[in-house]
Order: structure tokens, then sequence, then C-alpha cells
């Protein structure tokens, strides 16, 4: 009996002992991989407390004030220190987005309709070069301006922006590319490489952002629609209650009004101030100053004489341009899915000392040039309903004081004012979505009133930021 009972523990011991040492093998496979995780978490959150306790040292300053908005003010609780860490082996530390940069693809199109040819569009008394963006384009279906964009954190020192144009025309052009610094104490922040100036309102802000087709009249005439370089951006965000924002810039000054001379030097520069915020929970606000000044080297302007001929003449000297911008948003109780209102203006006053050589390609009779023009617009945007805005914004241009000292024998100062009116109702069925519907009266030349309609979509894909105030 006793070697019964033996043999049967026998049998059951072989039978249970791989199942035993299965069991054991994968409990140690989990343990070593649970390990293995909890190390490099351990690491990752080591990491994150040193960004932390630097974090909590520059706090220690007054707030710095935020961009106004229309939400609510929310109050911010104290950071706490976080506790230390045991310490670990150290791993090896990378961006989760080096090598996967967040990429947005704006799709835009219109159809365009015009009374008067396109092609003979100008501003009269207000030359621009060949090359500027000005007037309502081309007729007919366009695929329009699309935009590329690339953008990640480098590291946790500076971050990296790339902005592609992509034309109708099946041509590129970079619209941004700089590198820019996260982090910088005492609310500093800068940025290098190429970049949407900070002046104004509307300047800084992509084209599939602006409430209507195309730049006002203004920007057109005295930055060629919008004005961009190659330099350095300086900001500082003051640390008040109150949204104060101060920037510098200095570049090459390729754009107009500059344009690219090739020296050592620089060729423009910039400075603006910005100051706004909330009143109540439905009210916010913001106004600026801004200052550019460029320099131009023969800079081409194709004009018609006393004669009627078309010639070029060349402008070489000083541009000095001053913008004044305000901003006022209403949307109840700071919530703006169902209704909102914006109003917003700005006014340009340029002025302009060189020379100017008048007929290049025949007479090239050159004496000294001074203007001083002025221009505005005015624009209103209401919410009605969700996905529903209606839109509406006037415009014109002051001719100002022009001489042209000698040349004037050739040529004539306009005493007429350009003008434009504009209505446009759009549909947006979501955030990365908009169908836009407008109607402009151009009065831009002089005894040819143009009539003129769009038809424009714009489709977000991807990741994109979100926009300034």
């Amino acid at each position: 009996m006793f070697q019964r009972k033996l043999l049967s523990a026998s049998l059951l011991l072989a039978l249970t002992t791989p199942v035993h040492a299965a069991e054991s093998a994968d409990v140690a496979k989990l343990r070593k991989e649970i390990e293995a995780m909890r190390a490099n978490y351990e690491s990752r959150i080591q990491a994150l407390e040193k960004r932390l306790e630097t974090a909590e040292a520059r706090s220690a300053a007054p707030a710095v004030a935020v961009a106004p908005s229309v939400a609510p003010a929310t109050v911010t609780e104290p950071a706490v220190a976080a506790p230390q860490a045991t310490p670990v082996a150290a791993a090896p530390q990378s961006s989760d987005s080096a090598f996967n940069p967040a990429i947005s693809l704006i799709l835009a199109g219109q159809y365009t309709y015009t009374k008067r040819d396109p092609a003979n569009y100008a501003i009269t008394g207000f030359p621009v070069p060949s090359d500027a963006e000005i007037g309502p384009g081309d007729r007919g279906f366009n695929l329009g301006e699309s935009e590329l964009g690339l953008s990640a954190n480098i590291d946790h020192r500076f971050r990296g922006v790339a902005n592609i144009a992509l034309h109708g025309d099946n041509s590129l052009s970079v619209e941004e590319a700089y590198v820019q610094t996260m982090g910088l104490d005492h609310g500093l922040g800068l940025k290098v490489g190429r970049y949407l100036s900070g002046i104004g309102y509307l300047n800084e802000t992509h084209a599939h952002t602006w409430d209507f087709v195309d730049a006002p009249l203004a920007y057109q005439a005295f930055v060629g629609g919008q004005y961009g370089d190659d330099g350095v951006q300086l900001r500082w965000l003051a640390p008040t209650d109150t949204y104060l924002e101060f920037g510098a810039e200095l570049g090459r000054g390729r754009a107009f009004p500059g344009s690219d001379a090739g020296g050592n030097g620089a060729g423009g520069g910039a400075v603006y101030g910005h100051i706004g915020g909330d009143i109540g929970e439905s009210h916010s606000w913001r106004a600026g100053l801004s200052y550019l000044q460029a320099k131009a080297k023969e800079q081409l302007w194709e004009v018609a004489d006393l004669a009627g001929n078309s010639v070029s003449n060349a402008f070489t000297g000083d541009t000095r341009l001053w913008i004044a911008d305000f901003v006022w948003k209403w949307a109840p109780m700071g919530n703006a899915t169902v209704q909102n209102f914006k109003l917003q203006g700005e006014y340009l006053r340029r002025s302009q000392k060189g020379d100017l050589a008048y007929d290049t390609a025949g007479a090239n009779s050159s004496d000294a040039y001074r203007s001083t023009q002025s221009g505005w617009y005015l624009q209103g945007i209401y919410q009605f309903m969700p996905q529903w805005r209606v839109g509406l914004r006037g415009e014109q241009l002051q001719h100002g004081t022009v001489d042209y000292g000698l040349n004037a024998a050739s040529l004539a100062a306009s005493s007429y004012d350009p003008a434009r009116a504009s209505l446009m109702l759009d549909y947006n069925p979501s955030e990365f979505s908009r169908i836009r519907l407008q109607f402009t009266r151009d009065l831009s030349r002089e005894g040819l009133a143009d009539s003129q309609a769009f038809i424009q979509y714009q489709m977000s894909l991807g990741a994109h930021g979100a926009h300034t105030y």
C-alpha cells in the first residue's frame, strides 16, 4: 500500500514539474520587462524633475502676463516641489518629436470674377515693384496659395518651424524658416531665420487665417501684401497683469518696401509694442504701435508718365512706415462657439526719401524724391450662429504729398484716393475647413471701378499650431 502511494506521488510530481517551470520562466520574463520599464521611466521622471526645479526657480519672479482672450480668467495654484527620485543609471535622452515633426498642409483655392482685366491692375498714385502681391489675382478657377508646414521641438532649448508656400503656377517659395528659443529667462524670446514681421496686427498672421480673401489695400500699397525678412527677432513679455509685449527686429531688408542690396550690413529693422487685456468675462482687446525702416537700391516701379507711356523708374532711398492697430473681441461669457464679434482696424503712414531715376531705359533722369502717404482699413466680423460668419471691410488710401523734383516735368503726382469695400460670408463646418463668398467694389484705379466676386475654400490637414490673438 505504501509503495502504491509513493508511486502515485512520484508520477504527479513528474507531471506538474514542467508546468511550474514554464510558469516560472514567464514570470521571470515579465519581471525583467517591468524592471526595464521602471528604470527607463524613473530616468525620464528624474530628468523632468530637474526641469521642474529650473522652472520653479524662474517662477519666483512676478507672474508673466498672458495675451488677452475672451475666456474667463482662471487662478493657478502655486507649484509644489516634486519629491526627489532615487538615483538610477542615466539613460540616453531624446525628444519624442526629434525625428517626427508635426506636419500640416493648408489646401486653398478659389474662383475669381472681375469686371476689369486684373492683368492691368495698379493702385493709382502708389507704385510697387512688379513682384509685389497686389490685386485680385487671375480670373476663373485658381489653385491659390497652399501652405506646407513642419515644426518640432529640437530639444529643451530650441524649436524649428518651416512654412513652404505652394503657388498656383507650380512654383515654391519659403515663407518662413526659423529657429526659436524656448524657456529663456525674464520673458525673453529669440527667433533667427526667415519670418513674418511682428509689425502691425495682420502682418504676422498667415493668409489662411485672414477674415477676407485678400490683404487690405494699405498693406498691398505699403508692404506688397505682407512683410517678411531674413534676420533676428527679439521679444520681451513683461511680468505684469496687463498683457504688455515689446519686440525688435534687424534683418536683410530684402522685401518691399526695401530691396536686397547684397551688403554686409542690415537693410531693415523694426520695433513695436503691444498692450491688451480682458474687460469682464465677455470682452478683450489689444492695441499696438509699430515702426519699420527699410532701404531700397534701384527698386523698379512701373508707372505711366504724363505722355501716357509706361516707364520704369528706379528708387534708391529710405522708407519709414508707422502702423497703429487695434482689435476688440466680444463673446458672451467668454464662449465664442455660438456667437462672437471682432472689430479690427489699422492705420499706416509711410514716408520715403531718396532719389528717383525716371525712365531708366530711356532718359534715365535722376533727381531727389520725397513722399508722405497714408491709408487705413476697418472691418467687423460677426458670427451670428455656429459655423456661420459675416464680415464687412472698408478701406482707403490718402494720396498725401509727392515731390518728384526735376522729374515733375515728366511725372505727375496723383490727387486720387483709392478705396475699396468688401462684404463676405463664410461657412466653417469645423476648425479645419472653411468655404467663403466675398463681393468687393474696387476703386483702386482712377476711372476704372471694378466689381469683383470670389468663392474660396480652405482646408487644413494634419497638425497645425494655434494662432496669435
